[in-house]
């Protein structure tokens, strides 16, 4: 069968439905009238993908405040934050440029997900006609929730992290139960685990091991069938065209990383100095049999926050190079990130959102085209 190739999640939202976001939070228009523009973002962007000739559309997370507070919180601003939860808690990334992104702090039990990724997705499946695919967070960036050096009165950590697994087991099997035939999870916290950044205290405490843990103890409650479509993405960040640890070398994530007994990665590769180095590592690091299921490597092959747009040959030629360390049978292709993975952003380096938008498309459409011709020259 041919590579296979998937999107991670995100699209730009248009500039019309983000600043229908910031009137929402203002309080100058009401829910219906956001759900109006998100349902008509949503509705162009399966149909735009899907003309892009992409085997797998999502609705570009156009309903979700961001990949990570989606279940939390109405907006990233906190409009309609969930029970026991304030809006003060852990930076989890600090980005190059010196913007941070911020979770909510957890302030007592249970732990409880106001949204789930498949009631967007329960919106979205009658508006395609090609097969869906859905983006969940990893409970090792809500793991962040809890407060690093003090007890929650009433409620224990191990507590909160048994409830916790919980809901993350349920956000992925609601997406299959809703029509979803792939559920990646997005784990940009891991790459960042390894940046130590005396700012963001959180990153100086070597939690990659116990990140990769706690997504086992979800991802061992699947079968191996089910484990099959249950993907990790990994990635230095991609915000307002900026990055948070692209400087941390993937030789100190990748070995840990496919401990997860994920049937499939999605990997952050076409912005990468040495893309050598990190096929090698890929085929060195990744296993044939995860727990009863190979794991497939979808390799990136778009950069999300460069405007220029990417050839198909530079495509195919990429997947050809990756191809000589990772078997064929368990390669595939993939964007470096989400286009933009907060309700919110500027993409500064593309002029407007709007813009980055149909660049977005025109690079999906370059990532399905040299599929395709790496497919042809090797034979699959």
């Amino acid at each position: 069968m041919p590579i296979p190739t998937e999107n991670v999640g995100s699209l730009p939202r248009p500039a019309k439905l983000q600043a229908a976001i910031a009137a929402y939070d203002a309080g100058e228009i009401t829910h219906d009238q956001l759900i109006a523009e998100q349902d008509q973002a949503c509705s162009d962007s399966i149909h735009r993908m899907e003309g892009t000739g992409s085997p797998m559309v999502t609705d570009g997370e156009q309903r979700a405040s961001s990949f990570a507070t989606y279940p939390l919180t109405d907006t990233l601003a906190g409009t309609g934050l969930a029970d026991n939860l304030a809006g003060d808690g852990q930076y989890f990334a600090i980005f190059d440029d010196g913007h941070h992104r911020q979770l909510p702090r957890l302030t007592g039990g249970p732990f409880r997900y106001k949204t789930y990724a498949a009631d967007y997705l329960e919106k979205a499946i009658p508006l395609a006609s090609v097969p869906m695919k859905q983006a969940v967070i990893a409970p090792s960036m809500l793991m962040l929730l809890y407060p690093l050096d003090e007890e929650v009165p009433g409620y224990s950590r191990e507590e909160f992290l048994s409830d916790l697994v919980d809901e993350c087991e349920k956000d992925i099997r609601k997406c299959f139960e809703a029509g979803a035939v792939r559920v990646s999870i997005d784990f940009t916290e891991g790459r960042l685990a390894n940046k130590n950044d005396p700012n963001n205290p959180w990153t100086g405490r070597g939690m990659l091991q116990q990140f990769i843990d706690l997504n086992n103890r979800v991802l061992d409650r699947f079968s191996p069938e089910e484990r099959r479509n249950i993907g990790i993405h990994t990635c230095p960040g991609g915000d307002m065209d900026s990055v948070h640890s692209k400087e941390v070398d993937y030789a100190e994530l990748l070995p840990s990383m496919f401990q997860m007994n994920a049937g499939y990665f999605l990997i952050q590769l076409a912005s990468e100095d040495d893309k050598e180095h990190v096929y090698q590592l890929i085929g060195e690091h990744s296993r044939d049999d995860a727990n009863g299921v190979p794991q497939v490597c979808f390799v990136g092959v778009i950069d999300p926050l460069n405007p220029e747009v990417e050839t198909p040959e530079r495509v195919r030629d990429a997947l050809l190079t990756a191809a000589k360390y990772i078997p064929t049978e368990r390669l595939g292709a993939t964007d470096d990130c989400g286009f933009s993975p907060f309700s919110i952003d500027e993409k500064p380096k593309h002029g407007s959102p709007d813009f980055a938008r149909d660049i977005a498309f025109q690079k999906i459409s370059a990532r399905v085209e040299g599929v395709r011709l790496a497919s042809e020259e090797l034979g699959v």
